[in-house]
């Protein structure tokens, strides 16, 4: 895959120089090595072995500049609080993965998010830890929509190649029967039914009619923890990024220039617009910058809480033009106007967990995290051609009485007791807030 690490293809600019050629040694067939310019009887382009060698460079490089653990990838049964976990239910076929050579997408969903899965993957392009919510009776439809995803689509290779499901439920809401995760696919789901989560709304869940929050923190630490590689884009399964970041981002990273050798922790933020309805999402920052330009598309939230996810220098970074690779376009704080910021970035396993008391319906569901960094003085690395696109359809305000409500309370929650236990926690310090 273009995306692995060993998909590093150096070989744009030296093809073939002046007709060299290499012999293989043991005189076999070249096939394989970087898919690349085989001749005649085994021949092969010199560039192809110069990539190959600099696809090894890389990760001997990658490895240590990371200095990072190779985790496990056994499925787990276990509790969480109040939550059971079925961690690495149901596991990609990647198996397992060495820390440096890829990049996890984290994410949280119940099963009606589902049909945002093929879209992310086919921009993504590598591995995904998602933890769904299925308390109850919407146990089963989110299995069998697991099963429609891997068996029954054009794109079900990539959901079986990336995609790791991890289900978790309220100790108090246990579904009737959960298979072990050996026997969780059987039998195959009937592809010529409709997709179980088609046409289906949040009002159909059992967790809407026993009136049960959505733990979206509990979520996204789950799928978090489960990640097996060293970095991290902990995001919400409907922002999509675009392609051929991961291979980029993972080049920066190894190229190693002095703004990263700084002292202070840090995360990498993505810039995140919405597009409306009628646009394809952008693949690349010139197609969003025409779509910014003829009102097509708008930074994430701008009609929703813009300080939210106001992101510092944003009019410089849309200004700027793409370049070939990724690098930081700005180094920013959660300090002054940026103090509410709830950036979504590509991180590690080091950085602080979400707050699993916090609901989706609460919201501020990232704000205690955001003020744990900025007290760690995390430095934010803007990265230039990165970004994030939600789901086409540009979202507007709308008024939900019984939604501003819990939001009140988790508001009253943050300030009586979060707020304070943080500051023991980790201490506190000028311009930083929840």
């Amino acid at each position: 895959s273009q995306n692995g690490p060993n998909g590093s293809n150096n070989n744009n600019n030296n093809n073939n120089r002046g007709g060299t050629e290499v012999l293989y040694q043991d005189g076999g067939n070249g096939q394989g090595v970087n898919g690349g310019g085989v001749g005649g009887a085994g021949l092969l382009n010199v560039s192809d072995i110069f990539s190959t060698t600099a696809s090894i460079d890389f990760d001997v490089k990658l490895r240590s500049i990371l200095n990072c653990h190779d985790r496990d990838y056994e499925p787990y049964i276990g509790q969480r609080g109040d939550f059971w976990v079925l961690k690495n239910y149901v596991r990609a076929e990647h198996g397992e993965l060495r820390c440096h050579e890829a990049i996890t997408y984290t994410t949280h969903a119940d099963y009606t998010f589902l049909d945002n899965l093929i879209p992310l993957l086919e921009r993504w392009n590598a591995p995904v830890s998602l933890a769904m919510h299925a308390p109850g009776t919407d146990f089963q439809p989110t299995v069998n929509a697991i099963k429609y995803l891997r068996d029954c689509l054009a794109e079900s290779h990539l959901v079986r190649q990336f995609v790791t499901f991890h289900i978790y439920f309220s100790s108090k809401h246990i579904p009737k029967n959960v298979p072990k995760y050996e026997k969780v696919l059987e039998p195959p789901y009937n592809c010529s039914l409709p997709a179980p989560y088609f046409n289906v709304s949040s009002s159909q869940l059992y967790k809407t009619a026993k009136k049960l929050l959505y733990p979206v923190n509990v979520g996204r630490n789950i799928a978090r923890d489960a990640a097996m590689t060293h970095f991290i884009l902990a995001s919400d399964i409907e922002l999509y990024p675009n392609p051929g970041l991961v291979h980029k981002f993972l080049e920066m990273i190894a190229r190693n220039e002095p703004v990263l050798q700084r002292k202070n922790p840090r995360v990498f933020p993505l810039s995140i617009f919405e597009v409306d309805s009628t646009s394809p999402v952008p693949r690349d920052k010139t197609e969003l910058q025409e779509l910014l330009r003829n009102g097509k598309a708008i930074s994430f939230h701008k009609r929703v809480c813009s300080s939210c996810h106001g992101v510092p220098k944003s009019k410089e970074w849309i200004a700027a033009n793409e370049t070939d690779d990724l690098g930081v376009f700005h180094i920013g704080k959660r300090v002054g106007y940026f103090v509410h910021w709830e950036p979504i970035y590509i991180g590690t396993h080091a950085d602080p967990h979400y707050d699993e008391r916090l609901s989706w319906e609460g919201k501020s569901d990232k704000m205690t995290q955001g003020y744990a960094l900025c007290v760690l003085d995390y430095d934010f690395h803007i990265l230039d051609n990165g970004f994030l696109v939600h789901k086409p359809g540009i979202k507007v305000l709308k008024k939900d009485p019984k939604r501003a409500m819990l939001a009140a309370k988790t508001n009253q929650l943050i300030k009586k007791i979060i707020y304070p236990e943080l500051q023991v926690m980790y201490g506190s310090r000028k311009g930083c807030a929840v």
